[in-house]
């Protein structure tokens, strides 16, 4: 599958790196300089409102910073849903036709009730000209469509299993693998 921005990518099993052991990442841009995206599955313990204040009421649950990947980890980026997709906010940059990113410069007001769903992710998923996709030629992701929901899920944790088992053929096999393969 071609990559592009709205894409997920699914760590596959054989992507050793820690950092993205089973998660699964939103392209928010991809061009000839290289790709970025977030980390959809990956929340923290520290509340938006903490670190955030003016945004606490428009984040979706669960209200936490996620963490978006290792690169750029002191930044905040937001990810929203519109609730129409023919009224974007102002601060509004549009990834697909209903996802896109919110700059968090934007005074709230001016966003409210534009948005159906808000995450905000501490750092980014980067990738320079090339590399993401050696990555997926090498087998460490699969590309898959997304569904404007899995960004804003209550349960980010199952998100990798669900992704996984909507897809065909054997993408769905390695939900249920075992961990190890000598205990087949």
């Amino acid at each position: 599958m071609q990559l592009a921005s709205g894409m997920l990518l699914v760590a596959t099993p054989a992507l050793q790196d820690p950092n993205f052991a089973e998660t699964v990442v939103l392209l928010l841009d991809v061009n000839d300089e290289g790709a970025l995206g977030v980390v959809l599955n990956r929340p923290t313990q520290v509340l938006v409102a903490d670190v955030l204040e003016p945004w606490r009421d428009v984040v979706v649950e669960p209200e936490v910073l996620f963490r978006g990947g290792p690169v750029g980890t002191d930044g905040a980026l937001a990810v929203a849903r519109l609730r129409d997709p023919d009224e974007p906010p102002v601060g509004w940059r549009p990834v697909t036709s209903v996802l896109g990113m919110v700059d968090l410069d934007t005074p709230t007001e001016l966003v409210d009730g534009s948005l159906a769903a808000m995450r905000v992710f501490a750092g980014y998923a980067g990738w320079g000209a090339g590399q993401l996709a050696g990555e997926v030629e090498e087998g460490s992701w699969y590309v898959v469509s997304s569904e404007a929901a899995d960004a804003f899920r209550g349960d980010p944790d199952s998100l990798w299993r669900d992704v996984m088992r909507r897809q065909p053929g054997m993408l769905a096999w390695h939900v249920n693998r075992p961990v190890d393969p000598d205990l087949n």
